[in-house]
């Protein structure tokens, strides 16, 4: 072949190899609105117009994990509904911080954030080998946040497990916000213990919400120290089996709460989602 049409292969070859990078990337990373923000999904008509001070919201976002343009979904889900505070679970914090970025730059909320991280997990979240990911928790706060704790159950069960809890704002008021997630199913001892742990610090409080996923329905008798110190947000529902408890997970039962002690439930809605096989729990809360 002459030198010429050697250099005229290799340079075609070189704009083929350039072109289908490019198209891959657009595939990777989805259409972008201008300044290089995605663009932004539309919001409901109902949706929140600014962050409503007195909501909170609970939300374990994993399954499926890892999903390309899944955390734009998520931060459009909680756009819709602008939470004063939102408690995530399973969440690895390359997919919290993309989170913040989209509901800054493509829905104009800015949320501070505190994790709960309980492990590092390289094939879960990503990073590289000998700087894995950080998964388990976190909290995201319109308001500033303090005296962060982050603490791990003596016995997490098949996974290491944990709470969190931070003090910040709700409603006007100072409160203790906790995060949590429990045991996986069919580990009741586990979570027994794990619930008298995080028990043990939320009766310190007079005014507390606490958050997250406990892998365990309303009646499940690991709840019953929770039951004692605070009531679900869900107007209704208690741990009997005539209790007015709305499913919170792909699979119809509650796993998800909203416990609050101190503090009066004012609303209280559950919505599925395409992005998680737990739905979306938000409240509006009167800390009194």
């Amino acid at each position: 072949m002459h030198p010429s049409e050697e250099a005229l292969v290799i340079g075609r070859g070189t704009w083929l190899l350039a072109g289908a990078m490019t198209a891959l990337c657009m595939v990777l990373i989805g259409p972008s609105a201008p300044g290089g923000a995605p663009a932004a999904r539309p919001l409901p008509a109902d949706a929140a117009q600014d962050v409503v001070p007195n909501r909170v919201m609970t939300w374990n976002i994993c399954n499926p994990c890892g999903r390309s343009g899944h955390n734009l979904g998520r931060a459009t889900e909680i756009a819709t509904y602008a939470p004063q505070v939102v408690g995530l679970q399973e969440a690895c914090v390359r997919d919290v911080e993309e989170i913040r970025n989209h509901l800054k730059h493509v829905y104009g909320l800015e949320y501070r954030v505190e994790y709960g991280t309980v492990l590092r997990n390289w094939g879960r979240c990503g990073g590289l080998p000998w700087r894995p990911g950080g998964y388990g928790q976190a909290i995201l706060s319109a308001a500033p946040m303090t005296d962060r704790v982050n603490v791990e159950y003596p016995d997490g069960g098949s996974e290491d497990r944990g709470y969190m809890a931070v003090t910040t704002t709700v409603g006007g008021r100072s409160v203790r916000v906790f995060n949590t997630h429990l045991a996986q199913r069919r580990q009741e001892a586990v979570r027994a213990e794990q619930v008298r742990v995080l028990a043990a610090e939320v009766a310190e409080h007079d005014r507390a919400i606490v958050l997250g996923d406990f892998n365990a329905v309303p009646d499940a008798p690991e709840l019953d120290v929770m039951w004692e110190l605070a009531a679900d947000t869900a107007p209704g529902c208690r741990p009997s089996p005539v209790g007015a408890c709305e499913p919170t997970t792909d699979w119809h039962l509650k796993f998800d709460y909203v416990f609050l002690r101190g503090i009066a439930p004012l609303a209280h809605r559950v919505r599925p989602s395409a992005y998680s096989d737990h739905h979306v729990l938000h409240s509006d809360v009167d800390p009194i």
